[in-house]
């Protein structure tokens, strides 16, 4: 692989995600299109919420790496944009206010009792990637933040139109999401451009990206496995576990 200019870096970066990030996934399409039952959209919400209580984790990880006070005020944003500042605040909450609003049990949805086998692993090895890669490997892995406000746009207005379950309370997670992800990708965006020197270097980054792409990928096509074409996953979700139902 020859040197990319910095300009040429984030082309391919880009095209990376035109390429890969999980919007183009059929399960998503299918969210997105209206065409899933109120029990296949509970059960990407539970999924996914260990992937969303996941990342500050995996940003703490890196926080602690990080090797100026710039850099680390930079990047606890992050944490105080999922965790919150005090409780009841930050993306996790708003999260659970969603599958609160798709009448799952809260206590049944932090158990993960329900969770797919295969977004354990997925999300698992996201946060053992930016814990024990490089620091510009680790940054690099959360440029999907690229292309997420795209997909936000078009799951906010999908869901709004195709299922009567849905409202806009419920899809509160996502508003502050578009101005958080384009500052956020903004500042990972400008750090690869500038630190990622060599070829080697650049193809780091260019792995690290693929890397999340696949992750993200891998959880919606076992969402696929199970819950579109019905093979059963043993102690996955099958629907129920509402507040009056999940006792434990």
């Amino acid at each position: 692989m020859t040197v990319l200019t910095p300009d040429a870096l984030e082309t391919r970066l880009r095209e990376i995600g035109a390429e890969r990030y999980h919007n183009r996934h059929a399960f998503h399409r299918a969210l997105h299109d209206g065409k899933l039952s109120r029990t296949q959209v509970q059960a990407w919400a539970l999924n996914r919420y260990y992937y969303q209580a996941s990342i500050p984790v995996k940003d703490a990880t890196l926080l602690a790496r990080l090797p100026t006070a710039e850099l680390r005020r930079e990047w606890r944003r992050r944490l105080e944009d999922h965790d919150g500042n005090e409780p009841g605040s930050g993306g996790i909450a708003r999260w659970l206010k969603l599958t609160d609003g798709l009448g799952l049990s809260r206590p049944y949805v932090e158990s993960l009792q329900g969770m797919l086998p295969a977004t354990g692993f997925a999300v698992e090895a996201y946060v053992h990637y930016v814990r024990d890669r490089s620091v510009l490997a680790a940054i690099a892995s959360s440029l999907t933040e690229l292309f997420s406000p795209t997909i936000i746009s078009e799951r906010v207005s999908g869901m709004l139109r195709h299922y009567d379950f849905i409202s806009e309370e419920t899809l509160a997670y996502f508003a502050p999401r578009l101005t958080q992800a384009p500052r956020d990708s903004d500042f990972a965006l400008a750090y690869v451009k500038e630190h990622a020197r060599t070829a080697e270097q650049q193809k780091e980054v260019i792995d690290a990206l693929i890397f999340k792409c696949n992750v993200l990928w891998t959880m919606l096509d076992a969402l696929e496995h199970v819950y579109m074409e019905g093979h059963p996953a043993p102690g996955a979700f099958a629907g129920a576990h509402t507040p009056e139902a999940f006792s434990d």
